[in-house]
This record gives structure tokens, C-alpha cells and sequence, in this order.
């Protein structure tokens, strides 16, 4: 006999019932904490809902929906071809996107499932909180342009016919850069050993060119204190990205590190005492994902600060034996160069005037073209 489900919608985190962390204890991204730091310290344009399912009064399955506002966002940069039709288009027929997952980080950080639920019920039940979340914008005079559900790797990606998803168009976009850490590795050491001489040679002319930095973990005061300097840092890179849709506000970093206490990690990089980067990392069970980070574009060069912080990223997850290290999209090459791995990801998208739908294939290759870049070999085997 099927279950039968009904959903609930929250927009505040203090509202979630009480038996909601048991079933996020396999995802940080899906915890009350995390969630209430998207409450309190969103981007502007990004407003976030939280789905629970449940079977008769049984809270069975967890989802997080973000409503995404593009309109007044500069969502490609100007150096793009087509930058001004780009931008025309995408504001007047796709601006207003909902989501089910979250726009912030790579990966499936969804949902979550209890283990007695069948999946393809409950995947049907989010569609159905999704059309409501729709419901509720068009009421206040908002019309959302696209639905889309994201990301999941080949192995994970769910059976959305069977739960009755029709219209979508299954999209890939640039890879999830995924950090193994191999289990004899106990020590950077261990790593160095087992890179051929041409990437160890890479590791050690990154290093001395980053003499004289120092680096320090902040609490949650000390990232209070350099809110300025942070924001500052963090938009340069920002601003380079080729597709943005959100920036974070000015107490974001702090507002994080006081909900998810040491489970956030926040390093900064100083220079003759002057904060010159930074970069995050937040604890997920086994995993640890690398969340945003910043640096003064007029020092990157000269001290490599980008790949010097991939390579202490790499050595915090394996001082402390994490399984693996999300590095997410962005930057494959240099990322692959010191041995992560492209993982593809997955989502579903389908734009709400059915006309065009149609097109929907061309349009998001247009939008989001296919990023040509050498993936590189660091270890010996």
C-alpha cells in the first residue's frame, strides 16, 4: 500500500519541527544551523523555503527550495561574447528561476530521504511543493520563468519519470572537483611522494613564493572585525567569475561561523599584517567542501595565492583523514593539477511557458556553453 503524503512548507528555520535535524545528520547543508544562516544572511536576490514530507504526521524527507531573482543581477560578464543579447534574454525570459537544491554549493544538497520512504512518491511530493512555492510568487505578482531541480552525479541521479516529472530538460554544466584522499596519505608528506617530480616541482615553486604570508584561523569576532577587508576580497573574485547569480552580504562569513561554530572554518592570510586573502571550509560528515574564498588580485601572481590555498585545503582534509574534498566548479585545470578529479554533475530544468520549452536545449547550451580545459595527471600511478 502506497503512503500517503502531504508536504509543509517553512520560511524560517526556527519554525522546522523538532525531529528535522534527525534526518539532516547526513548533510550539514540540509541542518537547521545551515539553514538558519541562509535565512539570516542570504544574497539580496535569493529567498530560501524549506520542504518537509510527511507520511500521516511522520516527517520522512527534508528539501531546501531557493527563489532566484536575476533581473537585477549582471549574470554574464562583458568580456563574453553576445554579452549584451545575453543579458536581454535571460533577464526578459529567465530572471526568475525556483530551484530545488541549493545555488550556492555543487552537489546533491537537495534533499534527504528517510530509509522507509519510497523515493519516487516523495520526489513527486517535492514537484508538488514546488508548484505551490510557484503559486504563492505568481499571487504577489512575481512569475517564475524556471523550475529546475539540482545536482547529482551519474550514480545518484534519481528516476524523476517514474516520479512523474514530464518537460524537463536533463542539463550538465561545468564538472564537481573532487579531492580523494588516498588512505595511505597520513601527512602532506605522504601526498608530495606520490606526485611525479614535474607536479612537486609545481608544489614547492608555489610555496616559496608564498614566504612571508602568514595564516590564521579567525573566530567568529576577528571575521566581524575585517567584514570590509573580507567583502572587498571575496567580490575581486567574485567579479571574475563568468556566470554569476548572487553575491553575499557583508556579514555572511560571520553569520556563519556563529551558527555552525567549529564545523565552519574561516583562514585568513595575512601579509606585514595586512589581511591579503582568505579562504572556507566547512565540515560534512567525511567530506569537506571548500566554500568561497577571496584574495587581492594585485598580490595573486606574485605569492600564487589561489593555488597555495588549494594545496592547504588539500593538507587540512588529510591531517585530518576526511574521504574526500569538494572543490566544486570553477577553475578544473588548476584544480586538477593537484589531483582532483572531474566529476560530472546533473539537474533537471524546464522553463514554465511551454512554448519556450521547446527550445529549451538550445537555450541553456547557449547560456552555458561547454568550457574547453586540459585535465591534468599529477601522480605517478
Amino acid at each position: 500500500m502506497a503512503q500517503q503524503l502531504h508536504y509543509k512548507i517553512f520560511n524560517s528555520a526556527a519554525a522546522l519541527p523538532p525531529e528535522w535535524d534527525n534526518l539532516s545528520l547526513k548533510n550539514i547543508f540540509l541542518s537547521r544551523a545551515y539553514l538558519s544562516v541562509l535565512e539570516q544572511s542570504a544574497p539580496d536576490n535569493v529567498e530560501a523555503h524549506f520542504i518537509g514530507i510527511f507520511a500521516n504526521d511522520t516527517l520522512c524527507a527534508i528539501a531546501l527550495a531557493q527563489y532566484i531573482n536575476l533581473y537585477n543581477v549582471t549574470t554574464f560578464t562583458p568580456q563574453q561574447k553576445d554579452f549584451c543579447l545575453k543579458e536581454y534574454l535571460f533577464k526578459k525570459f529567465s530572471s526568475r528561476v525556483l530551484i530545488l537544491g541549493n545555488n550556492m554549493l555543487t552537489g546533491q544538497n537537495a534533499y534527504l530521504i528517510d530509509g522507509n520512504s519510497n523515493e519516487a512518491d516523495v520526489l513527486k511530493a517535492f514537484e508538488n511543493a514546488l508548484l505551490d512555492i510557484k503559486s504563492q510568487y505568481r499571487c504577489k505578482g512575481i512569475t517564475i520563468n524556471l523550475i529546475a531541480v539540482k545536482d547529482f552525479n551519474e550514480d545518484e541521479f534519481p528516476d524523476f519519470k517514474a516520479a512523474g516529472y514530464h518537460g524537463y530538460y536533463r542539463f550538465s554544466t561545468q564538472p564537481n572537483m573532487i579531492f580523494d584522499i588516498r588512505s595511505s596519505w597520513r601527512a602532506m608528506d605522504n601526498y608530495l611522494s606520490d606526485l611525479t617530480t614535474k607536479y612537486r616541482t609545481q608544489y614547492n615553486r608555489a610555496r616559496k613564493k608564498a614566504e612571508g604570508i602568514e595564516k590564521y584561523q579567525l573566530n567568529a569576532e576577528e571575521i566581524k572585525d575585517n567584514n570590509p577587508c573580507i567583502q572587498r576580497l571575496y567580490l575581486t573574485v567574485a567579479g571574475n567569475a563568468g556566470f554569476n547569480t548572487f553575491h553575499l552580504p557583508e556579514n555572511h562569513f560571520y553569520i556563519f561561523k556563529q551558527q555552525l561554530k567549529d564545523n565552519f572554518r574561516f583562514y585568513g592570510y595575512f601579509l606585514e599584517g595586512k589581511l591579503i586573502g582568505f579562504n572556507t571550509l566547512i565540515k560534512n560528515g567525511k567530506d569537506m567542501d571548500t566554500y568561497f574564498l577571496g584574495y587581492d588580485a594585485s598580490l595573486q601572481k606574485q605569492k600564487m595565492l589561489y593555488l597555495n590555498m588549494l594545496y592547504d585545503m588539500a593538507g587540512y582534509g588529510i591531517k585530518k583523514q576526511f574521504s574526500h574534498i569538494i572543490y566544486g566548479r570553477t577553475a578544473m585545470e588548476i584544480k586538477s593539477s593537484i589531483g582532483a578529479r572531474a566529476e560530472k554533475v546533473y539537474g533537471l530544468i524546464k522553463h514554465t511557458n511551454p512554448l519556450v520549452n521547446l527550445f529549451m536545449a538550445r537555450f541553456f547550451i547557449y547560456f552555458d556553453p561547454v568550457v574547453e580545459w586540459k585535465e591534468r595527471s599529477p601522480f605517478k600511478n
